[in-house]
């Protein structure tokens, strides 16, 4: 997979997709992303309502261009992100390794959230353990990561954002599955049409971005 600059305006692509990183504060989403998107890794404080970015990638002879979402984790900011599933092609599901409520809260929050939010049926959901750069504190075995995958039908990958250890890969592969699915295509496709995901997302509502 071949990448170019986000900041590249007016570029032509193929199809357009919708990814969204969702999970519990800090585990990683944002680094993840900047990871992906920048080549880099920062220490970053939590995102507050949403943070959006494009990356411009080439998959064989198809040019892509993808709009991806990461929400905030905490709970206070759960209501702002419903709206966010909404059109998404394919949800990346983070947990951190060294962290275990950071993996059963998958089940316990995050599944829940795409039955409710999610809009297309055949959305491709990435499984993704990240920090294992930290092997000496892992907590979440890659076997347990396995099962999770298996029994919610997710791809499931292992990475580092910090070293960038599978990044690249885990975006790849949620785009080739996307790829392989008609229906998506077909969605990717009317969205260049469209134009949609132009603009940034709107800021949080100054009643609901509050510090308590």
């Amino acid at each position: 997979m071949q990448s170019s600059s986000s900041s590249a305006s007016g570029q032509e692509f193929d199809y357009l997709f919708k990814l969204l990183l969702i999970g519990d504060s800090g585990v990683g989403k944002s680094t993840l992303l900047l990871s992906f998107t920048s080549d880099t890794f920062e220490d970053l404080s939590p995102t507050i309502g949403v943070d959006f970015k494009v990356k411009y990638v080439t998959v064989g002879e198809k040019k892509l261009k993808l709009a991806i979402w990461d929400t905030a984790g905490q709970e206070r900011f759960r209501t702002l992100t419903s709206s966010y599933y909404r059109g998404a092609q394919g949800i990346i599901m983070v947990y951190d390794v060294t962290r275990r409520e950071t993996f059963t809260n998958l089940r316990d929050i995050w599944v829940k959230e795409i039955d409710l939010y999610s809009t297309n049926q055949d959305c491709i959901k990435m499984l993704v353990g990240n920090k294992v750069d930290k092997e000496s504190e892992r907590v979440v075995s890659k076997k347990e990561g396995i099962n999770f995958a298996r029994e919610y039908g997710c791809l499931f990958i292992e990475c580092s954002a910090k070293t960038r250890t599978n990044v690249e890969q885990c975006f790849e592969e949620l785009v080739l599955k996307i790829l392989e699915t008609p229906s998506l295509l077909a969605e990717g496709s009317a969205g260049v049409k469209k134009n949609i995901f132009k603009q940034k997302p709107p800021a949080p509502d100054a009643s609901t971005s509050g510090c308590c």
